[in-house]
């Protein structure tokens, strides 16, 4: 697959992965340090939730609302898909034949045109900036569905290129996401050479003893923080099979592909079915600012028959009724064509594509003109959109969590859900 600079100067291209890895690192402990009392808001569920996020800003008119035809349309033609009525790009025809299983929203509006800006506020529904730092939707997601004693992380983020931050906030660093690269187990997972199974057990239950005497004493924050963080990974060490994508059987290799993507997706469909609440899977980069038609061609080619049969498997094994399904962008493309044959960014009408649990199938929620420019019924954002997935899954978006003393709200109280998508 192609990869290409961005050529839009945003402040974020220019961090390094390094960079971007260890800031989230201290964000997890500072967030530990806060020990909030939270409120038993939500319930555990054993709902999930896929976030398909498509970085860079994909164009709505090559993909979920196109306009044929129409002097901002483009070459490409619309298809039918497998609910009457409903169109979608003709880039998407494995998708196109599992719309039955999902449903559209066509009137996102009101996003920043800004890369960072435009992700922060879709994966914490909130406008930026808001005063207090918020949780991401991985995050309440975890919340909401982790029993205490789930073995695995509630919240993996599989990365591509691209990605997203997996911020907890106050939630703590038991909800943070936990970075699978190139849907590799976690870092730092696997049992050093030579070291024996029951040898490891016995140095875990001494470190333990120890660490029970020391907080008895000097139990602080930072104490907590590392005892949690050393308890995930002797979990992830007995858990490792389960973040093997290679243990699924070459059919299904074949069936979703060979590509990083069609990877990540059977890695997404491995991690699901073990009941991880939350995965994200990340596919980049759309911004596409030059040629913008050949490299949709690429992008979702790539993307569609992994994304496609992962939406089947998930209704052919019964977890598509408990499993929200997400795919979105930060913002959509510039209906004007510019003179490099590239979209630029936009955030005043575009689409996004959800479906799966409590998500009315074959709905189409929102419309814009004839060329794309506005939205002129049903206009939602980022909030509303938070709101939707959590009610989608049985949570009550309009409850709060006990932080410092305060009641905080779980989602944007300005905002509600998109009650005509919920079934």
């Amino acid at each position: 697959m192609a990869r290409f600079a961005r050529p839009c100067g945003s402040a974020e291209h220019g961090l390094s992965r390094r960079a971007l890895f260890g800031g989230m690192a201290a964000a997890a402990a500072g967030s530990l340090a806060a020990r909030p009392a939270l409120a038993r808001a939500v319930a555990g569920t054993n709902k999930r939730v896929l976030q398909i996020f498509l970085h860079g800003g994909v164009s709505q008119l090559e993909s979920w609302d196109p306009k044929p035809g129409t002097a901002t349309g483009g070459p490409f033609r619309a298809i039918p898909t497998s609910v009457p009525g409903i169109h979608v790009s003709e880039l998407l025809p494995c998708t196109a034949r599992q719309m039955h299983h999902l449903g559209l929203v066509r009137g996102m509006t009101g996003g920043s045109d800004d890369h960072g800006r435009g992700q922060r506020e879709m994966f914490s529904g909130r406008d930026q900036p808001v005063p207090l730092d918020v949780p991401d939707l991985g995050a309440v997601v975890a919340r909401a569905c982790l029993t205490d004693d789930f073995p695995l992380p509630g919240h993996v983020l599989i990365r591509g290129a691209g990605g997203g931050p997996g911020n907890a906030s106050y939630l703590g660093p038991r909800y943070a996401g936990v970075i699978m690269e190139d849907a590799k187990p976690p870092a730092f997972t696997d049992r050093p050479a030579g070291l024996a199974v029951e040898a490891d057990r016995r140095r875990a239950a001494l470190r333990a003893r120890l660490d029970d005497r020391f907080s008895g004493r000097r139990r602080t924050a930072d104490t907590d923080a590392y005892t949690f963080s050393h308890g995930q990974a002797l979990e992830l060490l007995d858990q490792r099979s389960v973040f093997d994508v290679d243990r699924e059987p070459e059919r299904d290799h074949d069936r979703y592909g060979r590509s990083e993507f069609g990877r990540h997706c059977l890695m997404a469909r491995r991690l699901l079915e073990h009941g991880v609440p939350f995965v994200q899977v990340n596919h980049s980069n759309y911004d596409t600012h030059f040629e913008n038609f050949d490299f949709h061609i690429e992008q979702l080619g790539e993307f569609d028959r992994p994304f496609a049969t992962l939406v089947e498997d998930l209704a052919v094994r019964g977890l598509l009724d408990d499993t929200v399904v997400c795919v979105m962008s930060e913002f959509g493309r510039t209906p004007r064509i510019n003179a490099g044959y590239g979209r630029d960014h936009w955030g005043k009408s575009w689409s996004i594509l959800l479906g799966g649990a409590g998500i009315q199938r074959g709905a189409v929620v929102g419309r814009t003109n004839a060329d794309g420019t506005e939205v002129v019924d049903r206009p939602v954002d980022h909030g509303h959109v938070f709101h939707t997935v959590l009610r989608a899954i049985g949570v009550d978006s309009s409850a709060t969590f006990a932080v410092g003393g305060r009641e905080v709200t779980i989602a944007d109280p300005a905002k509600g859900p998109i009650t005509e998508l919920l079934s």
